[in-house]
């Protein structure tokens, strides 16, 4: 087995579940999608790596800067993301305000407020992982309005359906990413959430954000006959999305339950099968 790269290694670590599709991505076009995918664990997982907010703060506006150093021509700092980020966005071409989108959306995660409808938190879906789908299929050249389309409902799908699997992760923060008024709807009890232990009302809002994630995996397999084959690595997270929510449903939306936090068994088959038949 070839010997991981440093960047690969730690798509590997951080991000799991896109260093496999990442594997199906040409040997030329996988390396700029480890370098973005790295940069995306590291701002995403910002606000686990302080303690206050304005530290958050500081760190994103640190990646900030070296937006304007890439874009500005001016050198970046001796860090491996980032001089990795400057070799894909020139080699690539991509552009600026994707990134600027995204260091914003997780400007959210700084805050403890839960989002405050569900147009909100697609907003969010959208500013993050969706904005990631699409600099990923810019990188396979995938630029065909059917695989943008493809693009944005796969990364809604997926965010949806982390977001609903890191509830326990959330919870033990006394954080909630689900939406106020679907919360309050609903009837989640907010104490018995963080204590770890799942009530109806918490179910129930759980299975309407996964049935939205089930109509995106939907509306993004529409055009499938037209998106090019090329593109798949960049999609392939709706085959595992498809994966995840199944097990939520067979847990009956309890996301406390120990099959929707395992990572699942034959991921790696799933995701050869899929590409095999130009699928995800």
């Amino acid at each position: 087995m070839a010997r991981l790269s440093p960047l690969a290694g730690e798509v590997r670590r951080l991000d799991n579940d896109r260093f496999l599709c990442a594997l199906f991505a040409p040997p030329q076009a996988r390396q700029w999608l480890f370098a973005l995918y790295v940069f995306n664990a590291e701002v995403a997982r910002v606000r686990e790596a302080v303690t206050e907010p304005l530290a958050g703060r500081i760190r994103l506006q640190w990646w900030r800067d070296v937006l304007q150093d890439i874009y500005g021509g001016g050198d970046v700092p001796p860090h491996q993301v980032a001089r990795a980020l400057a070799a894909a966005v020139r080699r690539h071409r991509l552009g600026r305000q994707p990134f600027e989108r995204l260091l914003e959306a997780r400007e959210f995660d700084l805050d403890d407020d839960a989002p405050a409808d569900m147009a909100a938190l697609l907003s969010y879906a959208e500013a993050t992982s969706a904005t990631l789908v699409g600099l990923s299929l810019e990188i396979l050249e995938a630029r065909d309005e059917a695989s943008r389309q493809a693009g944005h409902h796969v990364g809604l799908a997926w965010s949806l359906t982390g977001l609903l699997r890191a509830i326990p992760f959330h919870a033990a923060a006394r954080r909630v990413y689900l939406p106020a008024t679907l919360s309050r709807d609903s009837g989640v009890d907010f104490m018995e959430l963080f204590e770890g232990r799942s009530g109806p009302g918490l179910r129930t809002a759980v299975a309407e954000v996964a049935e939205a994630a089930r109509r995106h995996i939907e509306a993004a397999r529409r055009p499938g006959p037209r998106v090019p084959r090329r593109a798949l690595p960049a999609l392939l997270p709706a085959t595992l999305a498809e994966t995840y929510l199944g097990s939520l449903a067979k847990a009956g939306f309890d996301p406390f339950d120990r099959r929707v936090r395992a990572p699942g068994r034959g991921r790696l088959m799933r995701l050869a099968f899929s590409a095999w038949r130009g699928r995800y």
